[in-house]
């Protein structure tokens, strides 16, 4: 599935299916899971996705985006299944972070990658972020053919279960001259984009040219927002980031992608307020600056 059939998508199995509706196309707004699970033993938030689910509701978000963490249970489709249709807050997709370029661990990425998307496609899940892995050292080209392999992998698994993979920076993946993304891209071409706006920011990535160079690949944004420090605020409209400015560039691009919150706290932070208001202050700037 290409970027042009994702932004015609509206597979929807599980979820309200009136949230990706092609009337009128315009970007879904979700959140990531992150901030619910940065605390949590192997950073699973499935134990309170009820709570994701009613946060969603309450602060106006119309979708979640899982982590691959939260597909690997067994139960997983009937429970989170049962969590997207009591709040109406549909599954958007799922993040996916492996060592893509560990030849080792092909086969055991492959299928565990198997298993997670055609879990995700049974929720009407429709993105899978992938952030192909860090490495000690800058990668060589031979651990980049065998991430563009397992890339490809992923990409066939992705296309039988109506789920468009995309590529989810960090920092590493866009520091030195973006050198792991042009290397991808290279050997990956047709693969599309998620970027992390935020990521961005902390890897100095100009992140207008950024959307500019990039503008028919991007399918999906992430959006944080970050003091001067790169200190993360505690909702999007309550640090420095230039919202204006990003929805000028993506209506310049002619943006139809969605758009998902990832939220992050400091290490030892203490919410000043509950997290469904600053998911719901965030979604007000969205709704303010992009008109959607």
């Amino acid at each position: 599935m290409n970027r042009r059939d994702f932004l015609a998508s509206s597979t929807l199995a599980l979820a309200r299916p009136d949230v990706f509706s092609t009337v009128d196309r315009k970007p879904v707004v979700g959140l990531h899971v992150w901030i619910y699970s940065s605390d949590k033993p192997a950073y699973d938030c499935f134990p309170v996705l009820d709570q994701v689910f009613s946060d969603a509701k309450y602060a106006g978000i119309e979708a979640v985006e899982l982590m691959e963490v939260n597909l690997r249970h067994d139960d997983a489709v009937d429970r989170i299944g049962d969590s997207s249709r009591k709040s109406g807050v549909a599954v958007i997709g799922a993040s996916y972070s492996q060592p893509m370029w560990d030849q080792s661990k092909q086969t055991e990425i492959l299928d565990d990658a198997e298993k997670v998307v055609e879990r995700l496609g049974k929720l009407g899940g429709r993105t899978l972020g992938i952030s192909v892995g860090s490495t000690p050292k800058k990668k060589t080209p031979e651990q980049f053919d065998v991430q563009a392999d397992t890339l490809k992998k992923i990409q066939e698994i992705c296309r039988k279960n109506k789920v468009v993979p995309n590529l989810h920076n960090h920092i590493y993946e866009v520091a030195d001259d973006l050198y792991d993304l042009q290397n991808t891209l290279q050997r990956v071409p047709d693969i599309a984009l998620g970027p992390d706006l935020d990521w961005l920011f902390q890897a100095k990535v100009d992140v207008l040219t950024f959307l500019q160079k990039f503008s028919d690949k991007i399918v999906y944004l992430h959006l944080r927002d970050h003091l001067w420090t790169g200190t993360r605020s505690e909702a999007l409209g309550e640090g420095i980031a230039d919202w204006g400015a990003v929805a000028r560039q993506l209506k310049k691009n002619r943006f139809a992608g969605d758009i998902t919150v990832e939220l992050a706290f400091p290490p030892g932070f203490k919410p000043t307020r509950p997290i469904r208001d600053s998911l719901k202050m965030s979604r007000d700037v969205i709704r303010q600056k992009f008109g959607v």
